[in-house]
């Protein structure tokens, strides 16, 4: 085979948009590096004006971040994010937006995303909708379970999406688009470690204490200890079943060898 010849191969390069260094990957790092796919991290808080390109890769990963909708002039490159997802629902490139990630992702489709009438931050109990059971990521999220969060605005459901987890007082927590893209408002992502680290933080924990709940840092610490266990398990299965459509044979990617 000729060097400028293509070969087929189920391994991806994903673009991942990161907004703070206490917010990366986490669960999904590892998973994605065991498949042999190849992550390309843009972190917005060293490079506030880079302008990354979508067309050499494979899928998109949106993080989550502190800023919100509307604050593009403070922030232009919330500006830049919202055109690569609309680029990816476009060609029909697997998406997975997390918090900020899956506001952004609800703001492109047309749905309402503001400040929730409550902050959420600590653990919440969400509940899969009738839907979710057939859907090809959260269909192993079978019951109520509790999940971690930390922010201040949220999101309805957008207009033609699949609605995919609620929670009784704030309402969307989870969605589908296409066939490729999902938002999380939850951090299914986080292990104990980046709990633990984001709870020593100076600005979380004035976030925390100026949110208005009445929750202390050791009490999130104790529900940590309580919940993470079969979290972690239920965030395998859902991130093994988004990671699926990376290797799937419909959708194959053809990779240059050199």
């Amino acid at each position: 085979m000729s060097g400028s010849s293509n070969k087929i191969a189920r391994v991806a390069r994903v673009l991942v948009l990161q907004h703070v260094a206490a917010e990366p990957l986490g669960l999904l790092d590892p998973m994605l590096r065991r498949q042999g796919h190849r992550i390309r991290y843009v972190n917005f808080a060293r490079q506030p004006d880079y302008q990354p390109r979508l067309d050499r890769y494979h899928a998109l990963i949106v993080l989550g971040g502190p800023m919100q909708i509307g604050q593009s002039r403070r922030y232009p490159h919330l500006d830049v994010e919202c055109r690569l997802i609309e680029q990816a629902f476009k060609r029909d490139v697997p998406v997975l937006g997390i918090c900020l990630g899956a506001q952004l992702m609800a703001h492109v489709l047309g749905g309402r995303v503001g400040p929730a009438e409550r902050a959420e931050i600590g653990w919440y109990r969400i509940e899969p909708t009738k839907q979710a059971a057939a859907d090809r990521v959260m269909s192993a999220w079978q019951r109520s379970h509790p999940v971690f969060q930390w922010h201040h605005w949220g999101f309805d459901c957008p207009p033609d999406a699949l609605e995919l987890a609620t929670h009784a007082d704030s309402g969307c927590q989870a969605f589908a688009t296409g066939q490729s893209a999902w938002g999380f408002q939850f951090h299914l992502e986080l292990d104990q470690r980046l709990i633990h680290r984001w709870l020593s933080l100076p600005f979380y924990l004035e976030d925390l204490a100026s949110s208005g709940l009445d929750v202390e840092p050791e009490h999130i610490r104790r529900e940590t200890t309580e919940h993470l266990p079969n979290t972690l398990q239920l965030a395998d299965q859902v991130f093994g079943n988004w990671l699926e459509l990376l290797t799937s044979p419909e959708q194959r990617l053809v990779v240059p060898s050199r």
